[in-house]
């Protein structure tokens, strides 16, 4: 199991850099992969929370050499295949009746973040492909930090200190997310505001021959001279333009006095 020992780490799943395919895309998720005492074999724990905060978990337990093992427990699968290409790449092929379901690439990137594609055939037999990202969690190592090193077991405050930053990520991110949306939200009101204004200065600068009323429709038509004028009459009861070379918008006045366009 040498091979694995790169893969063996708590992962934190970064939900915003995945693509998905089939199914919805979770608020967060972890990987954790381990070699258990004295056993020749990988398990691999998976959680996630969905958009509903529901939680979820699933637990596999492989021998990586290559050989068809027996899965009694998935609905798509019957059998399943584990194979290490090297230290940082290994997959998992599911089967059902001798037919391929599933094939699952990990692979550990150059930054040291973890990519996991799973390319499969959906119930209508359509292809399709998630790719997942995750990092290493900073916790509590379940195994030797060298190799001749001596297994070092999670102590209690280890296990506290994970969950906490875990919790501590999940809510980061939920926080950030709600202030880019909020960021969002103002530049399109900022975008909003300067379009009133620009159009507030064309039409104060326009002929204008009565009163306008707060929340009263009028009409900013283009004169045949280049210059501008506000109107009552609308471009329906000119027939067109009338007199006029074009009209411009029909705008509506605001209680702050700034005309918006009327769509």
């Amino acid at each position: 199991m040498v091979q694995a020992y790169n893969f063996l780490a708590s992962w934190q799943l970064f939900p915003e850099k995945c693509e998905y395919a089939r199914g919805e895309r979770p608020l967060s998720g972890t990987l954790r992969m381990r070699c258990p005492d004295g056993e020749r074999l990988l398990e691999i724990e998976t959680g996630w929370v969905n958009m509903q905060r529901q939680a979820f978990s699933s637990v596999m337990k492989l021998v990586p050499d290559g050989r068809p093992q027996t899965m009694e427990d998935l609905e798509f699968a019957d059998s399943v295949v584990a194979t290490f290409s090297d230290g940082i790449t290994f997959e998992t092929l599911f089967h059902r009746e001798g037919i391929r379901t599933l094939t699952v690439k990990y692979e550990i990137m150059p930054n040291g973040y973890l990519r996991v594609r799973q390319e499969g055939v959906d119930a209508n037999g359509e292809a399709y492909a998630n790719t997942e990202y995750y990092h290493k969690q900073m916790s509590v190592l379940p195994y030797s930090a060298s190799v001749s090193g001596a297994v070092i077991k999670p102590t209690e405050e280890g296990v506290i200190r994970h969950k906490s930053l875990t919790a501590m990520e999940e809510q980061t991110n939920m926080q950030l997310e709600q202030i880019r949306k909020q960021i969002e939200l103002l530049a399109l009101q900022a975008q909003e505001i300067q379009k009133r204004k620009e159009l507030s200065l064309l039409i104060y600068d326009a002929k204008l021959s009565f009163s306008p009323v707060i929340g009263h429709i009028y009409h900013l038509y283009e004169k045949r001279d280049g210059t501008h004028v506000l109107s009552m009459v609308s471009p329906t009861e000119w027939g067109g333009s009338g007199p006029f070379r074009r009209c411009i918008a029909s705008v509506k006045l605001l209680a702050d006095h700034t005309w918006m366009e009327i769509i």
